[in-house]
């Protein structure tokens, strides 16, 4: 049994609040000033009551919307978090932000404002927060890119938050046959080959999501959701939860109540996120086996709360002796599911403690040693101890080499042993359409490299994740190996190295690949190159020049202008920067 540990909102708050009404918030202002007046008439306008003026006021970041079922359940949640800040003692305001889906957003220009609506959510959230100057947020966490957002935009601002993950989708069955987001995904790439029928294809799509939520499996959104618990920054034992339950509104409503301590306690974000919490949610992530996106968002993370700490080589360091104590889809038979039935977070960091920074602080108001001093018994079926793991290998490697001299990312967990050392020629696309078009001329140990379509080469992380899937789909993902530095699923199996660092539009090798060079992975010895000379190399990389990209004003025109090299996560800095 699980206990859901948090730092109980003491009897003596409301009392404090009466006693000491500003608390010395910096949302109370000095009475005669035009600020305070403005304000006020603005609020007594609304309802707000005078007596709620010195209440600690309360952000509740709500990304709801009903482009995507990740976000049609966030209202109701909203409601849960309202209700506890006012219970507690504070005052809630819920402020709205970009909502951005994998699965929708993803459509229009390649999914080019996919990565880019990530740093849009971060100034959404600066701009309503600290224009008000509210004191505390809870962020309400879906999709790929809120989650991330979210935590950067704790980091950047550094007042009291707290991180409700909001939950993971159920698949549904056809023909007594489970299927889900990931076999939609893959079914692709079977009707390509014309192993499967476009009617079977839309029947798939139309069962595959049973309810509210992200897509199940270790993709990008449910890894995040539990880096943020691993982090400190969302309660314990939030993640994984099933969108919906009566469990994920329980976290919602404690949440509500432990802002309005952590606002009177004043424990904030860069308390919690720091060098070792961050490695802590390094070796969660190894042990897991979760998605490669991971990596960029906590040096995005890491930026943001202004610390010199190199992410990349922090998971270089922990995937020496890391296991992968899980065993879920796609990485194996078991489902998201049980994983939460399992233990979920709070399990895997039990079985991990020995190798983890048991003093880092969490939202709950202790440490995470004394949070796992609690924890019950785990399932073993599920999450397994560090003595018997699933694979004794991290399921996250980073390879460097001629191709990534600043570092890529390899999904152990999803690759085949055979596939560990791969020898082929490149077969180089400027897109993944092209790519796409070309996928039936694939043969047995060929590379795809599909380049030019990272943050600043996109502008906005272009798509290769739905070639990937595809190529799974059409049986060939044991075949044939993927590198680019483009955008990758969490969700994606075979052979695939991301996150290629530098990127093809900054200079990096990945944009001087020829079609029919040979190029080598070797993932025992961790490394991707291209199979020349270094004269050679040197030669193309000085006749480079980078493609002069023509765009209509747009946020993307000024991202493209802002957007940081992707070791650093690939935030947004200055143009003299």
């Amino acid at each position: 049994m699980f206990l859901f540990i948090f730092h109980p909102l003491r009897k003596d708050i409301k009392v404090l609040l009466a006693a000491y009404p500003s608390m010395n918030l910096r949302s109370v202002l000095e009475p005669g000033t035009t600020l305070w007046a403005i304000q006020r008439m603005q609020w007594k306008a609304i309802g707000i009551k005078d007596e709620d003026f010195n209440k600690p006021k309360i952000a509740v970041v709500n990304s709801s919307s009903n482009l995507s079922v990740c976000y049609i359940h966030l209202d109701e949640v909203s409601k849960k978090v309202q209700e506890a800040i006012r219970s507690a003692g504070g005052l809630p305001f819920e402020i709205r932000t970009t909502a951005p889906s994998d699965a929708i957003t993803s459509v229009g220009k390649n999914a080019r404002y996919i990565l880019p609506s990530r740093d849009l959510i971060v100034n959404d959230i600066e701009v309503m927060v600290e224009g008000a100057l509210l004191d505390g947020m809870v962020c309400l966490s879906s999709c790929d890119k809120t989650t991330p957002a979210h935590l950067m935009a704790a980091a950047r601002l550094n007042i009291p938050t707290i991180i409700v993950p909001c939950g993971y989708q159920l698949g549904g069955y056809l023909d007594g046959e489970s299927v889900d987001w990931q076999d939609v995904y893959e079914g692709v790439g079977a009707y390509k080959k014309n192993l499967m029928s476009l009617a079977h294809l839309q029947r798939m799509a139309d069962v595959a999501v049973c309810g509210p939520g992200v897509c199940p499996g270790l993709g990008t959104a449910n890894t995040m959701h539990m880096v943020s618990e691993a982090l400190g920054m969302s309660l314990p034992g939030s993640s994984p939860v099933r969108a919906g339950g009566e469990k994920l509104f329980q976290m919602a409503s404690r949440s509500g109540e432990q802002i309005v301590s952590l606002v009177e306690r004043n424990i904030l974000p860069r308390d919690i996120i720091t060098e070792r919490s961050i490695e802590n949610s390094v070796r969660l992530v190894q042990a897991i086996g979760g998605s490669v996106n991971v990596v960029r968002h906590l040096a995005a993370i890491a930026t943001e709360a202004e610390l010199d700490f190199d992410v990349v080589a922090c998971f270089e360091k922990c995937a020496d002796g890391a296991s992968q104590l899980t065993s879920i889809r796609p990485n194996g038979k078991y489902r998201i599911e049980d994983l939460e039935r399992a233990g979920g977070v709070l399990g895997v960091m039990k079985q991990l403690s020995p190798q983890l920074h048991l003093d880092a602080m969490t939202v709950a108001g202790i440490s995470i040693g004394e949070v796992l001093s609690k924890v019950g018994g785990v399932d073993e079926e599920i999450i397994r101890p560090l003595h018997n793991p699933f694979k004794k290998e991290a399921g996250l490697t980073i390879v460097r080499g001629n191709l990534a001299p600043d570092g890529a990312i390899v999904k152990n967990a999803g690759i085949p042993s055979h596939m560990k050392f791969l020898k082929g020629p490149a077969r180089v696309f400027e897109s993944e359409e092209d790519a796409f078009n070309h996928i039936n001329d694939f043969k047995p140990g060929d590379v795809a490299v599909l380049r030019g379509l990272g943050p600043k080469g996109g502008p906005g992380t272009v798509f290769a994740a739905s070639f990937v899937a595809s190529l799974n789909g059409a049986g060939l993902a044991e075949k044939v190996a993927v590198i680019t530095d483009g955008e990758l699923s969490g969700e994606l199996r075979g052979l695939t190295i991301g996150q290629v660092m530098p990127e093809a539009a900054e200079g990096g090798p990945l944009a001087v690949v020829a079609d029919g060079d040979m190029v080598s992975v070797d993932l025992e010895k961790k490394r991707v190159d291209i199979l020349i000379s270094d004269e050679e190399l040197k030669t193309r990389m000085a006749a480079w020049r980078p493609k002069r990209q023509k765009m209509k004003r747009s946020w993307l025109s000024i991202y493209s202008e802002v957007v940081q090299p992707i070791s650093k996560g690939a935030v947004l800095g200055s143009i003299s920067d």
